[in-house]
């Protein structure tokens, strides 16, 4: 526990206003799953929005870091300053312009209303009353939906939002022109359409800042400006839209798609590697490093549970009360985001590790104390009477025979930890999942790449059955 809380001293922060280097680093939030903006193209982060960030960090004099998370993490992010901005295609609106400083915008475009292909009575706003529409929670299309009367149901980006509507699980999804646009480009779907524009008005996206980093909005701002001047947005817009979408009325938008019209086999043969990549430095570290911690932290409560001394007692009644009543995702939210508003700021994988091994060791505390209690009361005896110290006695007698009973059980708490990785995407952790996600939301192929992702966990949870029944065979021999 030390270690990991240590780690948290040594993270690397982002740059503020005061850095004293010639360029700072700027860390630049991002889905790195929203094409054409930003997305994944042979393992590399490209887009308009990487691109007109790279432009206005090099007139600005800084360097940029990317970090990619869901669009709904970015936020809480920013809040907790695990980036220092974001560049996603955020609508400037009267809520967040409250909250957070925006520079001018860079990108205007226009809103619409996608439907099934069969589906002719959702044209316009008004018909999308009491429909249920997809949309990502913190989007600005998710208020305008909700605002207009929807049932909004929340999904992490466009491309899930889609499916959705071709399976008839939602009615209606409100978003970008030009974000709908590559999507049908990419995927060459024909079972979605757009059916109307949300209205006459026009969008307006820019880079987002905390309040506190007025000099480093101020710094962007200037930035763009020139880019504008110059004709370097222009540029960069016309080659990804074949339009200038840095002006109000920059021509008609065309794009080519992203997805790069790859067969499904050839969506597989290209994110394999990376997915391997994420099971070998996310999955596979994140388990190992949370089980033996969480084993730890486990078999230390667990005889505190077991103590006749009430100080130690409550509190390891409370910690395992407080675990096993709330949901692990809350976990690894108050750690990663929670946390920095008291000064205790972990990265992203310290911050994971901490939250699954807090998690283990509440639910394995019980299974080891269980454990200890099934050997039988008379060996205790035993050995006291031989005058053997209670540590010999838990180290020669009684927990060789209770690991042989926990076995089976904590087995089943590391295939369980080995799945509940798949969150840490949340905290800004890439794992195997979240490399499956990206390549879905790009290609639209979502049940061949969560079925290898599928493919991926029940390898690693395979290998591990075969390791415990050896395990179990080899403290067979503590069998009384």
């Amino acid at each position: 526990m030390i270690v990991v809380l240590g780690l948290a001293v040594v993270g690397t922060p982002g740059a503020t206003a005061g850095d004293e280097q010639d360029r700072p680093v700027l860390r630049v939030g991002t889905e790195g799953t929203y094409p054409p903006f930003s997305y994944e193209d042979g393992g590399d982060l490209t887009g308009y929005d990487i691109d007109v960030m790279k432009a206005v960090a090099d007139e600005a004099g800084f360097d940029v870091e990317f970090v990619e998370a869901p669009f709904d993490a970015l936020f809480p992010a920013l809040d907790s300053k695990r980036i220092d901005v974001i560049a996603n295609q955020v609508t400037i609106n009267d809520e967040r312009e409250a909250r957070y400083l925006f520079t001018e915008p860079y990108t205007f475009s226009r809103g619409v209303i996608v439907t099934a292909t069969d589906t002719d009575d959702i044209t316009t706003l008004d018909d999308i009353e009491g429909k249920v529409a997809a949309q990502s929670e913190t989007s600005n299309w998710a208020q305008v939906a909700r605002d207009a009367g929807a049932e909004v149901q929340s999904v992490e980006g466009f491309a899930q939002a889609a499916e959705l509507l071709v399976q008839g699980r939602v009615d209606v999804v409100v978003n970008d022109n030009i974000a709908v646009l590559d999507y049908l480009a990419s995927t060459g779907s024909t079972e979605i359409e757009i059916k109307g524009q949300v209205d006459d008005e026009i969008s307006k996206q820019a880079l987002v800042f905390r309040q506190a980093d007025g000099d480093l909005r101020d710094r962007a701002d200037a930035a763009l400006k020139k880019l504008a001047a110059d004709g370097t947005l222009a540029e960069i817009s016309e080659g990804y839209f074949k339009a200038d979408v840095s002006v109000e009325d920059g021509g008609d938008v065309e794009v080519e798609g992203s997805g790069g019209g790859r067969s499904t086999w050839e969506v597989l043969q290209d994110t394999a590697g990376p997915m391997l990549v994420g099971v070998l430095k996310g999955t596979i570290p994140l388990t190992i490093i949370s089980f033996v911690a969480g084993l730890a932290i486990a078999l230390g409560v667990a005889l505190a549970r077991m103590s006749s001394v009430k100080a130690l007692r409550l509190p390891a009644r409370f910690y395992i009360s407080l675990i096993r009543g709330t949901p692990l995702l809350v976990q690894l939210f108050v750690i990663f985001y929670g946390l920095p508003q008291i000064g205790i700021k972990l990265p992203g994988f310290p911050a994971a590790c901490l939250a699954l091994s807090l998690n283990v060791g509440g639910y394995a505390a019980e299974i080891i104390r269980g454990s200890i209690l099934s050997v039988p009361r008379g060996q205790f005896e035993a050995a006291t009477t031989i005058g053997m110290p209670y540590r010999q006695l838990m180290r020669r007698i009684v927990l060789p025979q209770a690991a042989r009973i926990a076995v089976p059980p904590l087995s089943n708490t590391l295939l369980s930890l080995v799945k509940d990785t798949s969150l840490v995407s949340v905290v800004l952790v890439t794992e195997v999942l979240r490399e499956a996600d990206k390549a879905a939301s790009l290609t639209g192929e979502f049940l061949p790449l969560y079925c290898l992702s599928a493919l991926y966990f029940w390898v690693i949870c395979f290998a591990l059955s075969i390791g415990q029944d050896k395990l179990e065979k080899k403290l067979g021999r503590y069998a009384v």
